[in-house]
């Protein structure tokens, strides 16, 4: 095997390899450093990115293999952790220039897991500012590009991720996720990106809809880390208790999996941004699979009303306004100005109307939970179109019509139930092709029946080219 290939092994077979010793955590860290080198000035996904110390994590892990005692099965294996998610030493700036760089004092739950099953953490990955833009616009960090075309964001809030997860700097890859976050930029990236049920991953601090995940290029891989994530840490209030869940299990009998399968196919969102032709005939495809193999498919009307993701608006814009103003003016000002004009009608906002915002926020939840239980799992698209434009904060690229795009996938954060996003196509008749994204949701804690019906997509889709191979920027 050729160095280069290294960085585009899964975390089974580095652990494979490391176990046969074809090659060391050390061999991995080397070649993946070179490949980092030769794409980050382009796809800019990475921050605090430090050879040198992953190189050393690297040895230390050599050390533990070639000894027979690896700490687990991600041991060795590379990662990135978005850079909302403290890690000791390394500030935490939330993609912004306002934001003073003071080094955390500890390990965030998710980063605390890692770091003790022996993963190589890499860097810390990019997000626009505040993590309120589905782009990797921000004020503190380089722009962030798609690696499948530079002209192209990789979507946010989860930006650094995807994009790290599509150019190959190794198979795992920790965003976070209140609306979409991981499942958008994933999608838009050719990626997997699992949100799972809230409180399932321990996270601090914890906030409505606020969910850590795995960004892989496999279902297999996502599980992998689904077992070390989901353990338990005492300083989420929200976490799930233990539960002994076969992640390393997603399954591979796509018969028993399918037989007499309930699936909703969610084609209109109800509101927001119409899907695409393209994206429309992908996921209608990709459903006609699924009832090919056994699932009975049935449309799924609208749940979610204009008015329930206005109210969320109002609350969301508040938060922000609130955090705005608790900052020195001259700080204020180095804030995108997208955020900055999204986040100032709050300021005249009535109590009554930050109240009814909040109730939207329970009626989403609601809708959702009664969606989720007419069917065992609901496919819809991730997003309603493909990638945009690098340059812009979301793709109509305006404060008062900012979550157009999320309408798919902002249900299942507020009705706190797991969705996973898949690659289901590629855009047509363009120089460039991108991906389209198929969604999965599942009723609240069943994360590893979305996992399996996941992996089962992965074995019914079709083999096309485009799967398989590299992103043309991360492969030249």
């Amino acid at each position: 095997m050729k160095p280069t290939d290294l960085p585009w092994l899964s975390a089974a077979e580095l652990a494979a390899g490391y176990r046969r010793g074809d090659f060391t955590p050390l061999d991995v860290a080397q070649a993946l450093a070179d490949h980092i080198g030769h794409w980050e000035p382009q796809i800019q996904a990475l921050y605090a990115f430090d050879a040198a110390a992953m190189v050393d994590q690297a040895r230390a892990s050599t050390a533990r293999w070639q000894a027979g005692q690896p700490l687990g099965a991600l041991d060795g294996v590379p990662v990135t952790i978005k850079e909302n998610i403290a890690t000791r030493g390394t500030p935490v700036p939330l993609g912004c220039a306002a934001t003073p760089l003071l080094p955390a004092t500890a390990d965030a739950p998710p980063a605390a897991r890692l770091r003790e099953a022996g993963a190589v953490i890499v860097a810390k990955t990019t997000m626009p500012d505040l993590g309120m833009l589905s782009s990797g616009l921000s004020s503190f960090h380089a722009l962030s590009r798609n690696p499948w075309d530079l002209a192209m964001t990789p979507g946010g809030s989860s930006a650094g991720a995807a994009a790290a997860a599509a150019a190959g700097y190794g198979p795992l890859h920790l965003g976070t996720d209140i609306g979409g976050s991981i499942r958008l930029p994933a999608g838009w990236c050719g990626v997997v990106g699992f949100k799972p049920s809230a409180g399932r991953v321990p996270i601090h601090p914890p906030y409505t809809g606020r969910v850590a995940g795995p960004m892989t290029r496999s279902v297999a891989d996502a599980a992998l880390a689904m077992a070390t994530l989901s353990l338990p840490d005492a300083r989420d209030p929200t976490r799930l208790p233990p539960q002994a869940i076969a992640w390393n299990d997603p399954g591979d009998g796509v018969d028993v999996q399918l037989r007499a399968c309930r699936i909703g196919l969610l084609l209109d969102a109800g509101w927001g941004l119409p899907a695409d032709a393209a994206t429309q005939e992908a996921v209608t495809a990709a459903a006609h699979r699924f009832e090919a193999a056994g699932a009975i498919v049935e449309p799924l009307a609208p749940f979610t009303t204009r008015a329930m993701v206005d109210g969320l608006d109002r609350f969301w814009r508040l938060r922000a306004w609130l955090d705005l103003q608790a900052m020195p003016a001259e700080a204020r000002e180095r804030v995108l100005p997208y955020i900055r004009d999204w986040a100032e009608p709050a300021s005249g906002y009535s109590g009554a109307q930050v109240f009814h915002g909040q109730a939207q926020m329970a009626a989403l939840r609601d809708a959702a939970a009664a969606a989720s239980e007419a069917f065992d799992f609901i496919v819809s698209p991730t997003s309603p179109v493909p990638a945009f434009a690098a340059e812009l904060a979301s793709p109509l690229h305006d404060p008062a019509r900012p979550f157009e795009h999320i309408a798919f996938t902002l249900p299942w954060n507020m009705g706190e139930q797991p969705a996973i996003t898949l690659p289901c196509g590629m855009t047509p008749a363009v120089a460039r092709p991108l991906p389209i994204g198929l969604q999965i949701s599942g009723r609240r804690h069943d994360d590893l029946g979305v996992l399996r019906l996941a992996r089962a997509w992965e074995r019914l889709r079709a083999p096309l080219p485009a799967f398989a191979a590299r992103p043309p920027y991360a492969n030249a």
